[in-house]
Formats: C-alpha cells, structure tokens, sequence
C-alpha cells in the first residue's frame, strides 16, 4: 500500500522525465496550467508512466477528474492498495 507521501515522491521522476524538467518539484497542487512543459502530450506520457510504475489501470472517466496532481496521487492510493 502507497501513502500520499510516498506516491508524491515516486511521481517526481515520472515528471521529470516526461517534462524534462529534471529540477522540477511537483506538488499535490501542481497542474497543467501551472506546471512548464505540461501539455496534452506530455499528460498521455504521464499518465502511461504512472500506470506502469503503481501498475494499474486509469479509465477514460478517471482522467477526466484529474485537474491536480493531487486528484491523480488519490487516484493512485485508491487503485494501488
């Protein structure tokens, strides 16, 4: 089972990678519209990295409820225990 915490900091890489931004520090209230790089493009990367890395599966209706990193690190805590 991932806490919160732990899913925050086993995120980190993912976005540097699919942002590439390695200095980047996300956080629960990081987003698209505040977030450098962060495009429809680099979301779809995000979102495949995530599945693979807690190994689960983010139906179509999920994604559309993810506004904020903090709504996908639920998301995860929920699918991943």
């Amino acid at each position: 089972m991932y806490s919160p915490e732990l899913i925050l900091i086993e995120l980190q890489p993912i976005f540097h990678d699919a942002l590439k931004l390695p200095d980047l520090i996300i956080t629960r209230s990081s987003s698209a519209l505040n977030t450098p790089n962060w495009d429809s493009l680099a979301h779809i990367s995000i979102i495949e990295m995530v599945e693979t890395h807690f190994k689960i599966r983010i139906g179509l209706s999920e994604l559309e409820d993810l506004k904020q990193v903090g709504d996908l690190v639920d998301l995860i805590a929920e699918k991943a225990s």
